[in-house]
């Protein structure tokens, strides 16, 4: 029986789990400010032996007041243990400190997310990215990508790029496998997979196809690193139905698009895609399904992610069950020919055909 199939809770536990959730908010301030201020560090360096709070105090600049009040909440989170007078870094405080995935979660949840999430109530009510209005002035955050305040956008691109690098090595092998040298990269984004094509082909050419603000961005990533010659731009907005694609690739790729996207939207791209591109072409989506992870963490991650989507990104799209994803991908005119998961960090890619009517 799968985990998630039970509720793991008797009704002592149920209420006391309840009561983490009720100061959630706060414990997660917690964390990040026992991070920022080096807390975690001096004990981390402290090891088993610990440290007392004036000791803390006096290591990181921070007054004894505020070592204790943060540190006691962390006793009770399990960032930390306390025997007295001595506080020692736990495991959860571990890999708060020197996790990555832990590290652009959580800046991305502070940064892009926090204040946004309290409009969560009116985003479902109204099916629109409501939270938006935090950061910005636009229908969509895909909009304002290059306009987010610095700090939020830093912590947008590291969450993006965490995910998706990891998974290069693999994907360029099989996406080269036959040797295109054509390749459209719908939701290109800032050129990172159009620039690793490139390094790992000599000869392939890359069209970009994005909003132009994404393309220009794209474009002065292949200036700096020398592959302007290589990689292209084709300014394409897809929530405009009426937009046909570009022709002429032998590889259509999408990687983390779709997932931006309604399923009436989703379907709309896939069918436009279907009509563009040519018989022998492939078309690989690579994406996250909150299902096809090996760690529960994962899921849970991407379900509170799919929340960002809501709130944030544009009202009406998330990280989609595998099996719900593949009924529009086969919808749209397409068959799914390999499906591998477990990709770098949870990525499954699909690689699709076109049917042949």
């Amino acid at each position: 029986m799968k985990s998630y199939e039970v509720d793991p809770y008797n009704g002592l536990s149920a209420k006391t789990e309840a009561q983490k959730l009720a100061f959630a908010p706060i414990v997660f301030h917690t964390a990040r400010t026992l991070r920022d201020l080096n807390i975690l560090s001096a004990l981390d360096e402290a090891g088993s032996d610990g440290l007392d709070a004036t000791e803390i105090a006096t290591t990181t600049g921070v007054s004894e007041y505020g070592v204790k009040v943060l540190l006691d909440m962390a006793v009770s989170a399990h960032i930390v243990t306390w025997k007295s007078p001595r506080y020692c870094i736990a495991n959860l405080g571990y890999f708060l400190l020197h996790d990555g995935m832990t590290r652009a979660n959580m800046d991305f949840t502070a940064d892009v997310c926090y204040a946004a999430m309290s409009h969560l109530t009116e985003s479902i009510e109204t099916g629109t990215p409501a939270g938006l209005k935090e950061l910005g002035d636009w229908s969509t955050i895909y909009e304002g990508l290059s306009q987010l305040p610095e700090k939020a956008k830093k912590s947008w691109f590291q969450f993006d790029h965490f995910y998706s690098d990891r998974s290069f090595p693999l994907l360029l092998e099989k996406v080269f496998a036959d040797t295109p040298k054509n390749v459209f990269d719908i939701g290109g984004n800032t050129g990172q997979w159009a620039r690793q094509c490139c390094q790992y082909c000599s000869d392939v050419t890359v069209t970009i196809i994005d909003l132009p603000p994404q393309i220009e961005m794209a474009l002065e990533q292949a200036k700096e690193t020398g592959y302007e010659g290589r990689i292209k731009g084709h300014a394409f907005d897809a929530l405009d139905a009426s937009q046909s694609l570009p022709q002429g690739a032998d590889v259509w790729w999408m990687s983390q698009f779709l997932d931006c996207f309604s399923p009436m939207e989703i379907l709309s791209i896939l069918r436009r895609v279907r009509q563009a591109m040519k018989p022998d072409a492939t078309v690989y989506i690579l994406d996250l399904f909150w299902d096809a992870q090996k760690y529960e963490a994962a899921a849970y991650s991407l379900n509170a992610t799919s929340l960002y989507f809501t709130c944030l990104a544009n009202g009406n799209s998330r990280f989609y069950r595998c099996e719900e994803f593949v009924q529009i991908v086969e919808e749209a005119g397409f068959d799914v020919v390999e499906k591998t998961d477990d990709i770098g960090l949870g990525h499954t890619l699909l690689k699709l055909n076109a049917r042949q009517d």
